[in-house]
């Protein structure tokens, strides 16, 4: 899948398909050894996909844009929730913060685009029911 407004052959992609993880990367220094695992973190309480860690992103360097894929559970949601209140969350230290991100409703995907590198390496797919308030606190 082409990163809108960058040439394909300047974007680096990763997939990690057992659990429903891409990545895409422009970037001027891109690590041969980064990728995409399952990640040993706890999930938050709001999880709706399992966790994985972006292998080698600190590496990254002059970050353009890096587009997160996750799909997520719909049956995961909480009763009566939206189904397009779900967020891309990024592990940072003790906390996960959630990114703006856009919800495929069909394709039950979440995707957060970035112009820099994630404040964490560790994302997952979260209910997020508040329009703004980025942070939630690990339990």
């Amino acid at each position: 899948m082409a990163l809108p407004g960058y040439d394909a052959s300047t974007v680096a992609e990763e997939s990690l398909e057992q659990v429903g993880a891409r990545v895409d990367v422009v970037a001027d220094a891109i690590p041969e050894r980064f990728g995409l695992s399952q990640s040993d973190s706890e999930p938050p309480a709001a999880a709706l996909s399992a966790p994985v860690d972006l292998v080698a992103c600190n590496e990254l360097r002059a970050v353009e844009a890096i587009r997160i894929t996750l799909d997520y559970d719909p049956t995961a949601l909480p009763p009566g929730a939206s189904p397009t209140d779900v967020a891309v969350a990024v592990e940072t230290g003790n906390e996960w913060q959630r990114r703006h991100s856009r919800v495929d409703l069909e394709e039950t995907m979440v995707t957060a685009v970035l112009n820099d590198r994630p404040p964490g390496s560790t994302v997952v797919a979260v209910y997020d029911d508040r329009n703004e308030g980025p942070r939630e606190s690990r339990e």
